[in-house]
């Protein structure tokens, strides 16, 4: 009995100094993630108190049934993505970073701040942090519908009839750029995404666009225009300005998005390792067709079979200047989204107007002035596919798609 008594003594002393030494731990990591600073941030505003919600270890663990492999979302070179039910019953996505720069803590807890203000129908909805794990934790909305990319390319491009129609496409287009031009110029402090992509674009549940993932995104102070940065970003996206100068502007996203709107346009992936070296960069390939007056053979056959081939022009020649190699010749977001929403007003006004499918002569005449207009639209147009196939393949090292 004696022997028994001293055994549960014993583990009762193990399990609490278990227990202590754990609480230790986590108030240790609760400091080394900025929970201080953030906290002090909390207490002197109350409108952050509001917006942002900061978990504990516990709650996010339970929420993920101890981060069990049925609840990844996702995983990639900057970390994973579990679906998770915290208490209040709200299903979120959970973010798992793989890294993080010690030396960055006040800044990471400044963006955390900032992005938890922003409240944009078409930017995924950051609810809160936990810092009490060795890397720190993000919780955002749950969006239902899953990635652009999924739909887009999954199962051959078959995945979703939701996006089979030129409308659905353009009305895609027009919200991510509302999204980025919002980041970029309306925000209280300009965001720079820095790794748009058609993975970083999900849809809800009535496929409305959302922008997401901003792990790689910076806040811009307010008396520059760049900042100097280690490259990152995603192969096949990544801007060649970007990539030789290690300036990030705003013009890097507006690259990005360029290789979004390509693929909206033609249903191709931005890289393509199937085909052969010189066709497997999508920018690359498209940039040149635009030139050469060859656009309607790239464009997915689906959307040139109903769009307006007159807009549908307009929005490849966008693209095209979105993917110009010279950072200053490309438009803001602002511009690009200014131009898309035209568009896109124009379609909704005259619904009736589409292409006959047996039409496609017509089509490519339309489609063929292309080279005209690019050449007297000045720099802007002549993109040189040169320049981008030779900065698209100096080899370099990047984070795997997301």
């Amino acid at each position: 009995m004696g022997c028994l008594l001293l055994l549960l003594c014993a583990s009762w002393l193990a399990l609490g100094l278990r227990q202590r030494k754990a609480t230790q731990e986590r108030e240790k990591f609760f400091k080394d993630n900025g929970g201080l600073r953030l906290q002090r941030l909390l207490s002197q505003h109350q409108s952050y108190v509001e917006t942002l919600k900061v978990f504990t270890a516990e709650e996010l663990r339970r929420a993920t049934d101890n981060y069990h492999e049925s609840r990844i979302l996702g995983q990639g070179g900057q970390g994973t993505v579990y679906k998770g039910t915290v208490m209040n019953g709200r299903v979120v996505a959970i973010k798992k970073a793989r890294l993080l720069d010690r030396s960055q803590v006040t800044e990471f807890i400044n963006e955390v701040i900032v992005l938890s203000q922003i409240n944009h129908k078409n930017v995924v909805k950051l609810i809160g942090c936990c810092l009490e794990t060795e890397l720190p934790l993000l919780v955002y909305e749950f969006i239902t519908n899953g990635t652009l990319s999924k739909h887009l390319h999954d199962n051959g491009g078959q995945h979703s009839m939701s996006l089979s129609s030129w409308g659905a496409r353009l009305r895609v287009a027009a919200e991510t750029a509302r999204a980025l031009s919002y980041l970029h110029s309306d925000a209280a402090i300009p965001i720079f995404h820095r790794d748009v992509k058609s993975t970083n674009i999900l849809l809800d549940e009535n496929f409305t666009a959302k922008v997401s993932d901003f792990g790689a995104s910076r806040l811009m102070p307010s008396d520059k225009t760049q900042i100097s940065t280690l490259v990152r970003g995603t192969f096949g996206y990544l801007d060649p300005e970007y990539f030789h100068s290690s300036q990030l502007t705003e013009k890097s996203d507006v690259y990005s998005f360029g290789v979004v709107l390509a693929e909206l346009l033609t249903g191709m992936k931005a890289i393509s390792f199937d085909k052969p070296e010189m066709e497997r960069n999508l920018s690359m390939v498209f940039d040149l067709a635009v030139m050469e007056d060859r656009c309607l053979e790239m464009i997915d056959k689906r959307i040139i079979n109903e769009g307006n081939a007159e807009h549908i022009r307009e929005v490849a020649l966008l693209a095209s200047r979105c993917l110009n190699v010279r950072g200053v010749d490309r438009p803001s977001m602002k511009e690009v989204a200014l131009e898309l929403e035209g568009i896109l007003r124009l379609t909704e006004q005259h619904p009736w107007i589409h292409q006959d499918s047996t039409n496609f002569e017509e089509s490519e005449d339309l489609l063929r002035g292309i080279h005209v207009d690019n050449f007297d639209a000045g720099p802007i147009s002549m993109t040189s596919s040169e320049n981008t196939m030779k900065n698209q393949l100096v080899p370099f090292s990047v984070e795997d798609e997301r």
